[in-house]
């Protein structure tokens, strides 16, 4: 004798969210041509904001490291952990898929924000300091901080 399974409506429905968490991704971070960073001389090209956060998260041969997304995972593992379990409950309370992706997104943006803000990051040079009126880095318009941004995709689609 043949044994058929058969789902319930609430497990077809944990089973539809898992293929769907299956397929995508979140992503966090900055997008090309998502926004220009600032310049003083209006005739001069201004970098994309892909670049600027590069070269401040990698440093340059001109600019330290100023790791501000890789600290933010580094420095909160164990909230980061925590969210990861709430959201792992709210999956198997019927939460959608894109509802949970938002939810760390969202999380994961305010920590880089955050990390922006707060992070201790090597000193600005002299004439930075001079140049943009303080001495924190990573902040003098405020557009790297504000244009972190996270948006879900399908697994293996172009941002």
């Amino acid at each position: 004798m043949a044994v058929e399974d058969r789902w319930t409506k609430e497990g077809e429905a944990f089973m539809k969210q898992l293929r769907e968490l299956a397929e995508l991704e979140i992503r966090v971070g900055y997008q090309r041509k998502q926004g220009n960073g600032s310049s003083t001389d209006n005739d001069e090209p201004r970098a994309d904001l892909v670049d600027i956060a590069m070269w401040n998260e990698l440093g340059t041969e001109n600019i330290p490291s100023r790791p501000f997304m890789r600290d933010s995972v580094d420095k909160h593992r164990t909230a980061i952990d925590h969210v990861m379990m709430e959201q792992e409950k709210a999956l198997q309370e019927g939460a959608s898929a894109k509802k949970i992706l938002e939810t760390v997104g969202l999380f994961m943006k305010d920590l880089i924000q955050t990390e922006i803000e707060q992070g201790d990051f090597v000193a600005n040079a002299p004439g930075t300091v001079r140049r943009k009126g303080s001495d924190k880095p990573l902040i003098d318009t405020g557009t790297l901080k504000d244009s972190v941004n996270c948006w879900i995709t399908r697994k293996g689609e172009e941002a």
